[in-house]
């Protein structure tokens, strides 16, 4: 039992439950909270432990992984009366979640006062890759801290990309990452409704771009859900809107200009605004489609 490794997971969700089931192990006790009881059923069925709190998670594991919705929820879970800044057992807290350098950067120096490491951790890759354990890892933080958690984020994802000793710097990456995205999917879905309202087959479209220069992952994994009409890729158009608020905030901080990432903003803003911010990000090709009086569907009888 000595070489048992008691690890924390915050936030079961639709990215944290996947991540955190790739954790299971015959060398790791998994201790979990989640506020829905019925999100933590099915990780207790295989032997982790529920808690009542991140406090209560932070007092049984030494590393505890969040993976929480929000900067607020986050804040929350890391240093508010229930979190995990008050845990017996907790020495390293590795935020996953996509909330912004300033909110991060508060969370570290909050855990610091308590002598406890934070790493900035968020991921990239979608609940697809969270389920195939093929995410991308961004950290920043303490290197010790770092090499502790590379072979638990090893579990989870494919490859771990470090940016940098200072939380904040990982938020930063994952931003960059996501305005591209945002914008990526954006420019798809209006070319390739420029496409179908000439008259092209959607399938031929993308299959010639895929081939070409206008290859995006916006064009290779997005588009085949749009194609057969499923319109399901995994993440809400909340919270794509929220990456993209965040990246925004990021450019003004630093004063970089988005001439071209704005506009992209204002298409996945509108489509929020209009009470679709709880549907898939691929239901943003509809906005785009009625917009274009084009629909951007297979002609096969057999696409699935």
């Amino acid at each position: 039992m000595s070489n048992l490794t008691h690890i924390g997971f915050l936030g079961l969700g639709q990215m944290g439950a996947p991540m955190a089931e790739r954790l299971f192990g015959a060398d790791v006790q998994l201790h979990v909270y989640d506020p829905r009881a019925e999100a933590m059923a099915p990780f207790v069925a295989r032997g982790a432990k529920a808690c009542a709190s991140p406090a209560a998670v932070a007092d049984a594991a030494n590393i505890v992984f969040a993976c929480l919705p929000s900067g607020k929820v986050s804040e929350a879970a890391a240093l508010g009366p229930e979190g995990t800044v008050h845990g017996k057992a907790i020495r390293i807290h590795a935020e996953m979640s996509t909330i912004g350098r300033a909110t991060v950067q508060r969370i570290a120096e909050g855990l610091a006062q308590r002598g406890l490491a934070m790493v900035d951790s968020p991921i990239s890759g979608g609940p697809a890759g969270a389920r195939a354990g093929t995410l991308a890892m961004m950290v920043a933080g303490d290197p010790a801290a770092v090499e502790t958690l590379r072979p638990f984020l090893l579990r989870i994802g494919k490859r771990v990309f470090v940016l940098g000793e200072q939380p904040g710097q990982g938020q930063v990456m994952k931003l960059v990452n996501n305005l591209l995205f945002a914008a990526n999917t954006a420019n798809a879905f209006e070319a390739f409704a420029l496409g179908a309202k000439a008259g092209l087959d959607p399938d031929t479209m993308v299959e010639m771009v895929n081939a070409g220069t206008g290859r995006s992952f916006a064009s290779s994994d997005v588009m085949p859900a749009i194609l057969s009409g499923k319109l399901r890729f995994g993440a809400t158009i909340a919270v794509l809107d929220k990456d993209v608020g965040l990246g925004l905030d990021e450019a003004r901080a630093y004063d970089v200009p988005m001439w071209g990432i704005e506009q992209a903003a204002r298409l996945w803003r509108f489509a929020a605004s209009q009470g679709k911010g709880n549907e898939d990000l691929a239901e943003l090709v509809r906005v785009v489609e009625g917009w274009a009086g084009a629909e951007i569907r297979s002609r096969k009888p057999d696409h699935t």
